[in-house]
């Protein structure tokens, strides 16, 4: 049997960021060869990354590339916050939001892209990461954005230390105009931080999916109908209150959060003339992490006991 010892763990966990005791084992069991105890370890890292993905990943990261009037957005996903923190993991989402603006938002491409020339492809990169960190990883969703002419904007809410590329709500906004792209750029971002406050679910009124806007309509018909007024009173409330909707929904009809007065297409009008060109939406989209996955609470308690067998 070979002697194993303290500094062969430690260069092998060096090597592959495994715990020492999975290191030792790794070891142990290939006889000190330490490309084979590799080898073991990713097998092993492959066998417990299939049981984990099961699991709920509802954390993670938010990660926005921008360059000229191009950008992207992406979710990765992890099961505790805590991976968030981590930095190979920070350097990772960058990465992937990088590729994202490479091939245009297709999620297929860009699990089949490498990281980096030389590098595992994005998938496999995952697979190599829940080993590693010990938690269910994936690459959940991406968009990307492009305007010409004109420019592209993000900004990240709840920023992951500090970062203007990683956060837990991402925005992407595309301005379509000629006028100055730096005042462009500022404008979009101001646009992008109240995106990120207001979550509009349109930019316009015609946007909003036609059964949401019926289903609404309906709601505030029985409501207007319970005052007792005339029909012809009831239909001028209803337009009223759909005005409010649209005002609460609608990206271009809500108050600007910013200055807490203006609605957002008047904001558009005045910074218009203000530059000298007409300036459009031409696009925008938010992301926030785990929005949609419905996440499990489990009791530490229950899961120690998981663990054990019992």
């Amino acid at each position: 049997m070979a002697n194993i010892t303290g500094p062969m763990v430690k260069d092998l966990r060096d090597k592959t960021g495994a715990g020492m005791m999975d290191c030792k084992a790794a070891l142990v069991e290939t006889g000190g060869d330490v490309e084979a105890a590799i080898d073991w370890l990713r097998k092993k890292g492959l066998s417990k990354a299939a049981k984990k993905a099961s699991r709920v990943a509802a954390e993670g990261l938010i990660g926005v590339s921008v360059g000229g009037d191009t950008g992207a957005l992406v979710e990765v996903n992890a099961e505790t916050d805590f991976v968030g923190r981590n930095e190979t993991f920070k350097e990772f989402v960058t990465r992937v939001a990088e590729i994202a603006r490479e091939v245009g938002g297709d999620v297929e491409k860009l699990h089949e892209t490498p990281l980096k020339t030389g590098e595992p492809k994005v998938k496999d990169a995952v697979t190599e990461m829940v080993a590693k960190i010990g938690e269910n990883i994936s690459v959940r969703r991406a968009v990307a954005l492009s305007v010409t002419p004109g420019v592209v904007t993000a900004y990240v809410h709840n920023a992951a230390d500090g970062s203007k590329e990683l956060g837990k709500i991402g925005v992407l906004v595309g301005l379509r105009s000629t006028a100055d792209k730096t005042k462009l750029a500022a404008l979009g971002r101001q646009i992008a931080m109240h995106i990120a406050f207001a979550a509009p679910l349109s930019l316009t009124p015609d946007h909003l999916p036609a059964e949401l806007v019926e289903r609404e309509r309906n709601v505030q018909r029985d409501l207007a109908r319970q005052s007792g007024k005339p029909e012809n009173v009831v239909e001028k409330m209803i337009e009223g209150r759909m005005r409010k909707f649209y005002e609460e929904t609608v990206l271009l009809s809500q108050i600007f959060a910013i200055d807490n007065e203006t609605p957002v297409a008047k904001v558009i009008e005045k910074a218009a003339k203000e530059l000298g060109a007409p300036i459009e939406i031409a696009g925008y989209y938010r992301f926030a992490v785990g929005e949609g996955i419905e996440k499990v609470e489990s009791d530490f308690a229950d899961e120690v006991k998981q663990m054990a067998g019992h």
